[in-house]
């Protein structure tokens, strides 16, 4: 006698649940820090950011601990991880002061100047020249010595 064919007893309740990509996969801990919920790449629940999205809204950490992590898998390798910080505890950045423009237009200055004439360059030495590129390629034409 043939048997009746397998029929799964949740399709026939009309109750389908929603695929496990819908929602986040929380992990309660991570063996590296027990105490931040992981969530996978792409699904942070509100009021989470990273670094970079803090900056862009002019914020930064302002001295909290990460409150999760989203975590990308690959092949073959680790996972990708991106820490999170909760937005309503972000502080504003803190404005530039005169004293900080000042210092950071010095080091650009100092990054201008070639360390073998002295000159300013104008632009940013290679750090792979090590020097500007007059001086690192001499013009073997060049008639500075003769009249």
């Amino acid at each position: 006698m043939p048997q009746p064919p397998r029929t799964n007893p949740r399709a026939s309740s009309g109750h389908n649940p929603p695929s496990a990509s819908a929602f986040p996969t929380r992990r309660p801990s991570d063996p590296a820090n027990p105490l931040v919920s992981v969530f996978r790449w792409r699904l942070a629940p509100d009021g989470y950011a990273t670094r970079r999205q803090l900056r862009a809204r002019g914020l930064r950490p302002g001295g909290q601990d990460v409150a999760a992590q989203l975590e990308r898998p690959r092949r073959r390798r680790g996972p990708l991880v991106a820490y999170l910080y909760r937005v309503e505890l972000a502080k504003p950045v803190r404005p530039m002061t005169p004293a900080r423009w000042a210092a950071l237009a010095a080091a650009n200055r100092a990054r201008r100047v070639c360390p073998a004439c002295r000159r300013d360059a104008g632009y940013v030495i290679p750090a792979a020249l090590g020097t500007c590129v007059p001086c690192a390629y001499p013009d073997p034409h060049d008639s500075e010595g003769s009249t």
